[in-house]
Parts: C-alpha cells; structure tokens; sequence
C-alpha cells in the first residue's frame, strides 16, 4: 500500500487541484514544528505566487476543501502563517495505518523501479593483507545491497579485486629470487604447472612489500618488475599459472577476513577480468573519435567540472601500458551492456573524486552509460584520536582482522561490566554456555563497529574510538542491540503468562509517537537509498528506540489490567521489534535472544 505520507500527499493534491491550484505544490512532509501538528504542506505559497493569489486565501481554499476528511482522515486542518496548511490525522486512521504496515512483512516498504543496482566496493587489492582502510568500503557497500534488495531492486555486488599490474610483476620477481627452480620460470614452458601453490598468504605479505620498497631505490629491479608484468599480460604461461596462485591465495584470506566481517559479494572479479575486452574498446573509442592522442598516449579529452579544467582520461600510456582508468571503462561499459545495470554504484573513498569523475565522463562521451547512471559514492577517513588515519599503537597500518579481535576483546569486557555474562551463559544452545557467550560477544562487537561507520554523514571523517562504539547506552550499535534484546524479553515474558498480542487500538498520547515513527519507514528507507546514505537508517533506529523508551516508560504493559489494552500494547510492541530488527538488519548487525 502506498506509504502514509504518500496518501497524504495524495489528498492535499486533490485539494489543491479542486481549488484550481497546481497539484504538484501539494506535498505533505513531517511537521518542523511537532508540537503544534504531525505534518504540513508549504505549497500554497508558490502555488498562489504561480497563479497570482493571496498565500493566505490559497491555503484557505484548500483547507476548506480537506475539512470534509477531517473525521475520515484528520483531527484538525488549519491554515496558518503566510500560507502554511498544519495537518494531524485522526487517531482511527492512523490505526488503520499501523495495522496494515503490521501486516506487510516489509512494513510497507516502497518497492524500487530503478532496474539493476550494480554496486562496486571493497577493492582489496592480491597480496596486501585488509586493514582499516577497507572497512568503510564494505560496511557501506554491503549496506546498500541490502536495503536495495529490501526495497526491490535487481542487485549485483563486485568487490573488484586488484589483480593486475606492475604489483603483480614486483611478485613474480620476488618469488623468482626465493625459488628460482620453479618451472613458472622456464621461459619455454607451456604447463602444465603445479596445482599447489608455492607461496602462502604470509610469503605474499612479506614478499610485496619488501620488493615495492626496493624497487622504489633500485631501478633495475623495477625494470625487471615492469618487464615480467608485460610478459604476464601478454599471456606468459608459467607467469599466468603463478599469478593464479597469488590470487587464489589471496582470494581465500579475503573471503575470511570479510565473512568475519559479515560482508560477502556477489562476483569476485579483478581487473584483470576486463583485460580482454581492453583492445576492442580502444578500437571502438578510436574510430568513433571519441578518443585521441596526445604526446604519445590515448586520452579522452574532457570538459571542466565544476568550472575547474579536468585532466583527460588517460587510458593508453606512451608506453603501451594501461592504467585504472583504462580497466573501470571497460569494466563500466561491460556491467551496461551485458549486466544490464541501470544505477551503478561505486563506493570508495573520498579523495578518489576526480579519478571517478574522469572515468563517468569518459563513459559518457563514449556512449557506455547508454540511460545508465554511475555515481560515486565517496566516505571519508577513518581516524585516531589524534585526528590522523587511524593507525596501531607503534604507528603501522591497523590491520582488518587485529581491528575485529580488539573490538570482540573489548565486547567480552563490555559484557561482563555490565553484568551480563551470568545471563548469557544461560541462554546457550544445549550446555554450550561459552558458545553462546561467543555468539553474543561477536554481534555486539559488530553492531558496535558498523553502527559507528554508518551513523555519520559518509562523506565526513570520523573518530575511531572503540570504548565509545562498545557503550550500551546512547548513539550506539550495542545500545540498539540492548533495545531490540527488552522488546524481545517484554514479548516472551508475555507469552509466558499466556498473554497475546491483540489488534492494535486508536493510539492515545503515549503511543502517537511511537506509531507515527514505524509509518515513517518508507521514506526513510526510500530517501536512504537515493541518497546512499545509510545514516538516516541508523536515525530512524536509534530514534525508534528512544520513543519506544519513553512509551515503555508510561505504559506498564505486563501488569495492565485491561486485556484489550495490553494485548495493543503488545501487538505494538511486536511490531515496533520487527521495524527495529528489519533496519538493523539491513545495517548488517544481528540481535541476540538474550543479553
């Protein structure tokens, strides 16, 4: 059903159309002013400017026309102001409201008509263990496939590997060094090769970085580096066979890092995926005269943005190599034209701005988007105290998996200051009371970490700093866990006493807020996905929690007498829980049973 606002919108449109005002100015928002009425529409003033009419004799007319609702649909409508039409609906209608959105499992949810959602994020790199930097790429990217799933859409995920270039070359030098007797390094050799790696994650580990910062002083190691590069894409066997290795290797201590993490993807391909179709796009942009040379290279010119004068886009270097922006066009134009991809999606960091904005116009001068649309979506850093990118206490890079080990260490000790370990040893599966105090542990360790990233604006920088994340009171993940974990005990103790949610009443003062926050998840969730912006999610959870608070504060829901009262309050209750876990849900985060 459509959402309520959308109903109201609806109304006050026929109204405005009625009174011979241009029905597009009859949108209804939530109320800046809500102790005076729950919504309001400013239409009538550009309305009556458009038409040449007193504002005040516009919104008038309008309200006169909507007055006829006002026992179907509203308590009161008056005009106010210069122009202001303040509404708030009856209380049997918003009734009707709530209950309807009770029943949809998606709590009337918008349903999306935007075609596929393609959303690249992550963007590990082969060889380079995940660290800090990684964390908001995917926490934020998984949020969005999941709430644009939620909301309909056709979704596919790509964590877009880096797999190619001279990185790989700096690796293939380093091994031949260690274990010059591999036959990968028989220059004649066609395979076939061995199935076993010769090199595990922590010899990559070691081996990269070593050889980069040699290579930075050396210049004929990374002539060699280049060298073997070029050979690898120009399709050597034995390099193709040990870069396999590199990757597979990788690849499987990625998946590991991120599950623990929570975060998984549809397509796991590289760059090194979009390497065959590099040729006959060159070709293409080449004899269509979108692309042109310049002082040796291939480059698409390209016009100011934002009034500033915008690098080309480099695609051919005048040493034949190709660059990043050469694989995320050929790799753009694939997902359009063979994905089929309406909206794509790129999450990556801040200071990639310019690098997107060359490779979106390049795409569009060549035709690739093709009705598509390509945003990036950019987050800012992750920092210490200090206000730098956030490091380990000796200064190096905090690695992903040490970042989940101190935020579950810190979860433990959360627990048990707080006096919940005893609780939780009980709520295991069987005897496995460590079991369930790991489960427990590992939510609120990931609720503390993801709700931190998502609550603020993407686009800004924020504090790392785990003793806040990990509180179980205030702006925090675990606090929302703690929230969901008293709905689920008020629900379960109530079923104990064989007491049963009922139909949900006309809702009195003390439950106005909380219904008129559970019909205003629609928009929320519909704005958050347009917008990308996981972070009105996190404030429609956080402020559902409080308005649950101050109802169960003044409603003593299991000693109420009345059984048609308490039997509302609960089925308000459940309801309330399933809007809760379904926004966390889609912020990744998992409630426990018990805390």
């Amino acid at each position: 059903m459509p959402s309520l606002l959308k109903q109201l919108s609806a109304l006050v449109q026929d109204a405005f159309e009625a009174a011979g005002l241009e029905r597009r100015h009859g949108l209804v928002v939530p109320s800046a002013r809500p102790d005076l009425c729950q919504f309001q529409c400013n239409g009538a003033m550009p309305a009556a400017k458009a038409m040449g009419m007193n504002p005040r004799q516009a919104a008038q007319s309008v309200v006169e026309r909507l007055r006829a609702l006002r026992d179907k649909v509203f308590q009161s409508v008056e005009a106010v102001g210069p122009g202001f039409i303040n509404l708030t609906c009856g209380d049997a209608w918003l009734a009707t409201q709530v209950r309807a959105a009770a029943l949809d499992p998606k709590l009337g949810a918008p349903v999306s008509e935007t075609g596929m959602v393609f959303l690249d994020f992550g963007g590990p790199n082969v060889a380079k263990p995940l660290h800090v930097g990684h964390l908001r790429s995917a926490i934020i990217g998984d949020c969005l496939q999941r709430l644009h799933r939620f909301i309909g859409a056709e979704v596919l995920s790509d964590i877009h590997l880096g797999d190619w270039g001279t990185q790989m070359g700096m690796l293939i030098e380093a091994v031949r060094e260690e274990q010059p007797g591999l036959p990968y390094f028989v220059e004649s050799a066609g395979g076939p090769f061995p199935t076993a790696s010769p090199v595990s994650l922590a010899d990559l580990e070691r081996l990269y970085p070593a050889m980069s910062a040699r290579c930075k002083v050396d210049p004929a190691a990374a002539e060699k580096a280049r060298a073997a590069t070029r050979a690898l894409q120009a399709g050597r066997p034995g390099y193709r066979a040990l870069w396999r290795h590199f990757v597979d290797v990788s690849i499987a201590a990625i998946k590991a890092d991120f599950a623990g993490l929570g975060v998984s993807w549809d397509l796991w391909l590289g760059e090194s995926d979009s390497q065959a179709a590099i040729p006959a796009m060159l070709e293409d942009l080449r004899v269509r005269g979108v692309s042109a040379m310049s002082e040796g290279a291939t480059v698409i010119h390209l016009d100011p943005i934002a009034n500033t004068e915008t690098p080309p886009l480099l695609l051919v270097k005048s040493d034949g190599g190709y660059l990043y922006g050469t694989t995320d066009l050929a790799a753009l134009r694939d997902r359009v034209a063979t994905l089929k991809a309406k909206r794509l999606l790129y999450v990556a960091d801040r200071r990639q701005s310019l690098h997107f904005a060359q490779v979106f116009q390049g795409a569009a001068k060549a035709g690739y988007l093709a009705g598509a649309g390509a945003e990036h979506v950019a987050f800012g850093t992750v920092n210490g105290k200090d206000g730098k990118p956030y490091k380990t206490r000796d200064g190096g890079v905090m690695p992903l998996r040490q970042l989940l080990a101190d935020a579950l260490e810190k979860a433990v000790e959360r627990l048990k200051e707080n006096g919940m370990v005893e609780d939780l040893l009980k709520a295991g599966p069987g005897n496995d009371a460590q079991a369930a105090l790991d489960r427990i542990a590992r939510q609120v360790a990931l609720a503390a970490l993801k709700f931190a990233d998502l609550c603020n604006p993407r686009a800004g920088d924020y504090v790392f700093d785990l003793e806040k994340f990990m509180l179980f009171e205030g702006r925090t993940g675990p606090y929302l866990l703690y929230a969901a974990v008293r709905m689920k005990s008020i629900l379960r103790k109530a079923a104990e006493r064989g007491f049963e949610p009922g139909e949900m009443g006309e809702p009195a003062a003390a439950e106005r807020p909380l219904v008129l926050k559970l019909l205003a998840l629609p928009e929320t969730l519909e704005r958050a996905a347009a917008e990308s912006a996981p972070n009105l999610l996190c404030d429609w959870a956080y402020e559902l929690a409080g308005v649950f608070s101050t109802f169960y504060q003044s409603s003593n829901i299991l000693r109420e007498e009345d059984p048609g009262l308490r039997a509302s309050w609960l089925a308000l209750t459940k309801t309330t829980l399933k809007g809760l876990e379904t926004v966390l849900g889609l912020l990744g985060l998992e409630t426990p049973e018990q805390m």
